[in-house]
């Protein structure tokens, strides 16, 4: 009997160090799991609170049901306790019916809260003028214009540090999803609509960005760099851009927009209104999260 009781302590001790293990040293390398932005912190802190609302019930009945294997299993002389015309219990259906629905009530609160808290096209609280990015998907790359400053990336993403970032994103292949895991979740890049999303990078790093939807042969290719960088580091790159790099042309995108990969690419002009033409290229638009005014920018008449 001591030898059995030493056996089950010993087993609950390892669980408990591989729950442990699990849930800190996997959490760096869970790149969700180690935000570096606003939204992406308040994402980390939904998951876990539903995962420690889900152990609730979750981590009694795994350990209820390897219990109960262990102890009715067949052997000789078992002494467990026989009753085969037991058929209910009020105080059991209770706890095993109630906990769950309170579960459900807590997660179903904390989630309405939490997706009105996080609504996308929300913009972020702060006392710095949001920097907007409008983010186009390819086959198979990304294009990144930046309307005020002038300048256009191919799959590389520099933003400045604690200044809140104004995504505008659209297609102009088959649908796609923007992902940068550590600064937030993903939004559906879609042709003839323009989707809106605002993020923001807490402290300087690099981080890595994606797409996150299956659109191909070369979909694994279509990811791209994201690096938040000091405000000065920033107007410096704006800088060398402009002056060391070429044109982005209208041709010059037509051929962009063919299925390719490619590698980092600089522009230091981009067409006027480029897009808008590509959210208004296959005909009426469709625009989430953004203003009348801003809308009112993206015409099909006024692309053409």
């Amino acid at each position: 009997m001591k030898r059995s009781k030493a056996l089950r302590y010993m087993m609950l001790f390892v669980m408990s160090i591989m729950t442990v293990l699990a849930t800190t040293g996997c959490a760096e390398k869970i790149i969700v799991l180690n935000p570096k932005g606003p939204i992406a912190e308040q994402q980390r802190d939904l998951m876990v609170i539903t995962l420690l609302l889900c152990s609730i019930v979750i981590v009694p009945v795994l350990i209820l049901t390897a219990f109960i294997i262990w102890r009715y299993r067949d052997k000789k002389g078992r002494k467990a306790r026989y009753t085969p015309n037991w058929e209910h219990s009020t105080k059991l259906e209770l706890i095993w019916w109630g906990i769950p629905i309170v579960i459900i009530l807590a997660l179903a609160v904390i989630t309405v809260k939490a997706t009105y808290a996080l609504e996308p096209s929300k913009p972020l609280a702060s006392d710095k003028k949001p920097l907007t990015v409008q983010v186009t998907s390819l086959n198979w790359k990304w294009l990144f214009q930046y309307p005020e400053q002038g300048i256009a990336t191919i799959n590389e993403l520099k933003i400045p540090e604690d200044v809140p970032v104004r995504f505008e994103i659209t297609a102009d292949s088959p649908m796609n999803s923007f992902w940068i895991p550590q600064l937030g979740g993903q939004m559906y890049a879609m042709s003839g609509m323009a989707m809106n999303l605002h993020l923001q990078a807490d402290e300087v790093g690099h981080y890595w960005g994606s797409g996150a939807n299956f659109t191909g042969t070369e979909f694994a290719q279509m990811y791209f760099d994201v690096e938040a960088t000091t405000q000065e580091q920033f107007d410096q790159w704006v800088d060398d851009v402009k002056t060391g790099s070429p044109k982005l042309t209208l041709d010059g995108y037509k051929q962009l927009v063919e299925p390719s990969t490619s590698e980092v690419q600089t522009f230091s002009e981009f067409p006027e209104g480029l897009f808008e033409m590509t959210v208004t290229k296959y005909g009426a638009s469709h625009n989430h999260g953004l203003s009348s005014k801003e809308a009112q920018k993206i015409k099909p008449d006024e692309a053409k």
